[in-house]
């Protein structure tokens, strides 16, 4: 009873072990896109324009070429009710079938030999907007060439993979710029005027999905024998996306200004934005094309326990360019950064950049936005974000500059050093210290801070963008306040009064000394009658007596007598 127990639990393991491997791979399969029904998260574009251009009929000039892999996937559909005046011209080396439903304004133009075969929706209403031309091309240039001797130019030329669904988003179909159509490799997302469905090769969804909040995980497998050796991809994401890719030896993935992005192949991979330019060398070695092997090697590289998708890809074109496309199911409005740490919005590689300030050199507690500064305190900063790769890039910050936001307007250099950072901690952002000391003389306080970076992979850098924030800071408050009356001290007081003395003793010297070398009394007697003459020693002259005498005009003879006694003072003495 026991054995059979213990069997029948093993069984049980078995079963619960088979299901949850099985639920983490899934078998792609050729699917439509239709309504309601869950599509890849792919769009394959290839070669394109888009013009100005608007016929003298105020009618645009639409041309799609388009391409199936696969017969039983070439079916499709044109919705047009809701077009402006337009011509659509359809081109397609493949059989294909289609269905259409036109407004009065909008003509269809196929080859009478065309293998597309079209149906309307609603005859008769406008089969007789749908003409067949003798001897439409089907070469690109061929066939611009043709609808500019017709219709007068272009107004874009768009090549399918796969479609489904054309419909028209009821907007002006062109763009501002040359009326010139000129090909070349296009992101057809930014043809807003048009909603375009389409489906890859192949592609499918394990059953085990990925939470929301997880990174998401997407596969892509180019086939051995396919044709593409050269991919474009544009990723539009709007929370972190991973992206394993595997091709044919020689296959090259270029990303353009990738946003929220991981990603490593077995491939090599070129990294494109305005201003850098990085080749990675293959991350993995996987000859297998098969659906299981590139998924398991996937979970397994990331180690994850499911994907988001996979898609296959087995196309004839040797260069093709994938858009990925952005979630329709209802997310979160991404949130405002605070105006402490405000997103860059000069950055070529558009990738959001956030400077945040710390206390200590641990990176562990941030500075409030709404903090004030201190200028005699030392701060660290960390310029942080989204790195465009898997732990590809490193970053540098090469200057960064102060700009008033006071009435008087100023802009000064900030010094700062670099802080280095553990091993493999700094892949996606960059730290410095630096003092606002060069700050406490200006009256000031708000200024805004931008610093630039640099991305850096092996040894070769270029510019990544500006990262920028507001910075508010205030003169350090003394550690005690300065009394308004003064504390002196015994020893200080002492020292004042030995002065007083000195200064005092000193002034009584100099009055004495210039008593006795020029005689001079040291005041006035208010007494005394008789003025000293100048350089007379006063201690030589007698003070006169009173006079009883009467006054001069009452006794001539004795002013006689006085003035003979004055004129001869010596003899008188002697």
């Amino acid at each position: 009873m026991e054995d059979c127990v213990t069997r029948f639990a093993l069984l049980l393991c078995i079963i619960a072990t088979t299901a949850f491997a099985t639920s983490q791979t899934c078998t792609p399969v050729t699917a439509k896109d239709e309504k309601g029904e869950k599509g890849s998260p792919w769009i394959v574009n290839d070669i394109g324009c888009w013009t100005s251009f608007v016929a003298e009929d105020k009618a645009e000039v639409h041309i799609f070429k388009l391409n199936f892999d696969n017969p039983e996937n070439a079916m499709f559909e044109i919705d047009l009710t809701n077009a402006k005046p337009m011509r659509v011209i359809l081109t397609s080396a493949e059989k294909a079938y289609g269905v259409y439903d036109l407004n009065s304004k909008v003509h269809l133009y196929t080859n009478q030999n065309s293998t597309i075969t079209l149906h309307s929706t609603n005859p008769p209403s406008f089969e007789t907007n749908s003409h067949l031309i003798q001897g439409l091309p089907s070469e690109e240039e061929e066939l611009i060439k043709w609808a500019t001797e017709s219709f007068g130019g272009v107004t874009s030329f768009t090549t399918l993979s796969n479609v489904n669904h054309i419909t028209s988003a009821g907007k002006q179909g062109t763009k501002p710029g040359s009326p010139i159509c000129t090909l070349e490799i296009e992101d057809m997302l930014e043809k807003h005027f048009m909603k375009i469905r389409s489906s890859p090769s192949k592609f499918c969804f394990p059953q085990q999905q990925a939470s929301s909040t997880e990174t998401e995980l997407h596969i892509i497998n180019i086939a051995e024998n396919s044709s593409i050796r050269n991919v474009s991809l544009h990723v539009h994401a709007e929370k972190h996306t991973t992206v394993f890719m595997r091709g044919p030896q020689g296959t090259m993935w270029t990303f353009i200004n990738p946003q929220h992005t991981s990603f490593v192949s077995n491939n090599e991979i070129t990294l494109n934005t305005t201003s850098v330019s990085h080749t990675i060398p293959p991350q993995f070695t996987l000859t297998s094309d098969t659906a299981s092997d590139v998924q398991r090697t996937a979970l397994g590289y990331f180690k994850v326990p499911t994907f988001t998708s996979y898609t296959e890809l087995e196309l004839k074109e040797s260069r093709i360019s994938l858009v990925f496309k952005k979630s329709e199911t209802p997310t979160v409005a991404p949130s405002v950064p605070t105006p402490g740490n405000p997103v860059t919005t000069n950055s070529p590689t558009k990738i959001p950049m956030v400077i945040t300030l710390y206390t200590s050199a641990d990176y562990q507690t941030p500075i409030d936005f709404n903090t004030k500064i201190q200028t005699d305190k030392r701060i660290f900063a960390q310029i942080s974000g989204n790195n465009s790769g898997s732990l590809i890039l490193t970053w540098k910050v090469t200057k960064c500059i102060l700009r008033s936001k006071g009435s008087c307007l100023g802009e000064k250099n900030l010094p700062f050093f670099p802080v280095d950072c553990p091993s493999n901690s700094c892949l996606n952002r960059a730290r410095f210290t630096f003092l606002l000391e060069q700050l406490q003389e200006l009256s000031s306080t708000t200024w805004d801070m931008e610093c630039d970076v640099s991305f850096c992979y092996s040894e070769q850098c270029a510019y990544g963008g500006k990262a920028s924030r507001n910075l508010e800071f205030t003169q350090p408050c003394p550690e005690a306040q300065t009394p308004t009356c003064i504390d002196f001290r015994l020893s200080e007081v002492l020292g004042i009064a030995f002065g007083g003395f000195l200064i005092g003793v000193l002034l009584i010297g100099a009055l004495w000394f210039i008593k006795i070398k020029t005689g001079y009394p040291t005041g006035l007697e208010m007494n005394s009658t008789v003025v000293n003459i100048p350089g007379c020693p006063c201690s030589g002259a007698k003070r006169q007596p009173v006079s009883t005498n009467p006054s001069p005009s009452e006794n001539s003879s004795a002013n006689a007598s006085i003035g003979s006694t004055q004129s001869t003072p010596t003899s008188s003495m002697a």
